[in-house]
């Protein structure tokens, strides 16, 4: 019996065009074409921002999922935008994006982060160590204000570790 062996996926923050478009595209795919969040496209004033990190997720070559952080002020930090592509969800992705946010964000001097999250994916959040806050109207549909704290690593400007099997973070 041969037994199959996943894919790792690797995070990593998007550096360049290329991998800044194939960031949107995820983006697009997902909150435009799929679920109509929104009716042209889901670009934001944040999305102008120098201090905006768009992480991309990849499953060997192929981007497949992404997360949007940006600093709020005072150690609070923000994701938003956590998008995984239809086919790729059984890769797993949504997590080691979320971590990864998660660790960047602190590794980066933050606090807390929080997000609006659809409710269909609280629970997932929760497993992930986010705290509800209440539901709230978020982008003209409800979702649930969450919250996580963040751990400090020793030294602010060591990068995020991940412990988790399967998962590579990229440079």
């Amino acid at each position: 019996m041969t037994r199959s062996v996943a894919r790792p996926v690797v995070c990593a923050i998007a550096t360049g065009e290329d991998e800044r478009a194939a960031h949107h595209r995820v983006r697009r795919a997902v909150f435009v074409d799929e679920q109509g969040v929104f009716a042209d496209d889901d670009l934001d004033s944040h999305d102008a921002r120098d201090d905006v990190l768009h992480v991309v997720a990849r499953v060997g070559e192929e981007v497949v999922g992404t997360v949007r952080l940006f600093p709020l002020g005072d150690g609070l930090w923000q994701g938003d935008r956590l998008a995984v592509l239809g086919a790729a969800r059984t890769a797993g992705a949504g997590a080691p994006l979320v971590r990864f946010a998660v660790a960047t964000a602190a590794a980066r001097g933050g606090r807390r982060m929080i997000a609006h999250v659809q409710p269909a994916n609280q629970r997932f959040f929760e497993r992930l160590g986010w705290t509800a806050q209440g539901a709230e109207d978020y982008a003209g549909r409800p979702h649930v204000f969450m919250t996580i704290r963040l751990a400090q690593p020793a030294g602010h400007d060591q990068a995020p570790v991940l412990d988790e099997p399967g998962t590579q973070l990229g440079g």
